[in-house]
């Protein structure tokens, strides 16, 4: 694909690195010389200087043949405008960054798409859907919902407690018959490496497990992986950015009891007006009498989403000697995923990671209408819809010549989640969720044509 990305930014250079392994025609945009320079000798794609909303510009780079158009800029003016032009001069496919929410929430009625803008995305809405989620299935590291929760994605370190522990996948699954759940993906502790499970991979202590489920299934693994239901209801959130505060609404929507602490006074006194349902605290919150005085030991789940990752972290440590059952940390440096069980954080969540997870399945082969990137694994889920003339279509699964790193997690037929077994016959219209690495995504590809 010819794919041209506007704003060598973090959001616009992460996505370049990853598009760029995958052997992608890029072409990255900036007004500034050294976020150019870097990306031009750290990847291999075409870099163009200049303004990303110049018809000048926007013709050298060969928009007029390109497939996708990618506006990820600081400024969301020029991203919409940008998008715009390019669907005029002939892309294919648009999508713009923004950071006004409303835009999202309001795009039936307004009907970008006739703008020209087939998609918006708004990184800090991502990652305060991502807080919310995390908060409704507190006791594991990572979530997932599909088709509106018909089938559910969740991360979970496994304890020396969890009854499947020491036991192969087809032996738990003798012994849990009933379970709703299929293993996808885990990677063993102390280690990078990713292993798509097969029926003789053993459950070991410490594995970091990836599940598919559908609704009643949750409650199951609660059970099996020895992890308690907390029940979250007093939420404390460190740093009012576009994260905080869109998470604080979204969270006050919700009837949770919500604490925001913003260390800049005229922005706290504006978000105590914005958010009449929290208490706004304006304070440092890298001062732990203070996070003492405001009640830390009595909170539910500590959420911190300041500009600096370190204090993220650390104020996120804090909360966890003070026994808070849920810490939660915007990062952006991608290596401090590798970090996150071992230090004791429960979660870690990054922008450029969710966007990205967002903005790939407008890469992919196929009708993909939804795709992730597993966090510190080197995995991807993607969900299928399968054609009438797909190669899956009308097969079993177990007949199907789909790769050993590969497998299928689950099906949503007639709005109904399936934990799909060998003997499943997949059809036409089917949504399939398969999680894959990355050295076998055109085989899957291949097979939902």
């Amino acid at each position: 694909m010819k794919i041209i990305i506007a704003g060598a930014g973090e959001v616009g250079f992460h996505l370049a690195k990853l598009l760029s392994y995958e052997s992608q025609d890029i072409t990255l945009i900036d007004t500034k010389k050294e976020s150019l320079a870097y990306a031009d000798s750290h990847l291999d794609i075409r870099v163009l200087r200049g303004d990303a909303t110049s018809i000048e510009v926007m013709t050298d780079a060969k928009v007029q043949t390109s497939d996708l158009v990618i506006g990820v800029t600081s400024s969301e003016t020029t991203n919409i405008t940008l998008c715009m032009l390019a669907k005029q001069l002939g892309s294919k496919r648009t999508i713009a960054r923004i950071s006004n929410t409303e835009f999202i929430e309001n795009k039936d009625a307004i009907k970008f798409s006739e703008l020209g803008i087939d998609e918006l995305i708004s990184p800090e809405e991502l990652a305060a859907t991502e807080i919310q989620l995390l908060l409704n299935k507190s006791a594991f590291n990572d979530t997932y919902e599909f088709e509106e929760g018909k089938l559910i994605m969740i991360g979970v370190s496994l304890e020396k407690t969890a009854p499947f522990v020491g036991k192969m996948v087809k032996e738990a699954a003798k012994i849990f018959p009933e379970l709703h759940f299929m293993p996808i993906a885990l990677q063993r502790l102390g280690t990078q490496y990713t292993v798509i499970p097969r029926g003789d991979t053993i459950f070991k202590e410490g594995d970091k497990v990836y599940f598919i489920t559908v609704k009643e299934g949750v409650d199951e693994l609660y059970k099996l992986t020895g992890k308690k239901k907390l029940e979250i209801k007093n939420v404390m959130i460190l740093g009012g950015s576009k994260v905080g505060s869109k998470a604080a609404r979204d969270l006050c929507a919700k009837h949770f009891n919500v604490k925001l602490i913003e260390k800049d006074k005229e922005k706290a006194f504006d978000l105590a007006d914005e958010l009449p349902n929290a208490l706004v605290i304006n304070g440092d919150g890298r001062n732990v009498e203070l996070l003492e005085e405001e009640s830390l030991e009595s909170m539910d789940a500590f959420i911190a989403v300041t500009g600096n990752s370190e204090t993220n972290i650390m104020s996120c440590l804090v909360a966890k000697s003070k026994h808070i059952r849920k810490t939660i940390a915007l990062v952006e440096n991608m290596d401090y995923f590798q970090l996150s069980h071992s230090i004791g954080i429960d979660s870690l969540i990054n922008k450029k990671l969710l966007a990205a997870n967002h903005i790939f399945r407008h890469i992919r082969k196929g009708e993909v209408v939804a795709l992730m990137r597993l966090n510190n694994l080197n995995a991807e889920i993607l969900e299928f819809i399968v054609k009438p003339d797909s190669r899956v279509t009308g097969n079993v699964i177990r007949e199907l010549d789909f790769p050993k790193a590969a497998t299928i997690g689950g099906v949503v037929r007639n709005g109904e989640g399936i934990i799909a077994l060998g003997g499943f016959e997949i059809k036409a219209g089917d949504r399939v969720v398969v999680c894959c690495l990355p050295e076998v995504i055109p085989v899957i590809e291949r097979l939902f044509l």
